[in-house]
């Protein structure tokens, strides 16, 4: 006997979008700003940008498989 889905899940798949869809315009706001530095600079800027919208993952995730965010 299978358990029946969560409707976390779904929610959760959702929430990772709409997370990454919002990340991604705060970063082409700044486009110009960015573009206008060294691109030394640049760099940097767009590694920690790359990385830094996965940090709330993990609570996410862990709310989607257990039900609780702790």
């Amino acid at each position: 006997m299978t358990p029946n889905p969560s409707w976390r899940k779904p929610a959760g798949m959702f929430l990772i979008l709409l997370l990454i869809t919002v990340w991604c315009g705060v970063i082409v706001s700044q486009a110009d700003r960015i573009g206008s530095l060294p691109g030394l600079l640049q760099i940097p800027i767009y590694l920690v940008a790359g990385i830094v919208w996965i940090l709330p993952l993990k609570p996410l995730l862990r709310w989607m498989e257990l039900g609780r965010w702790r």
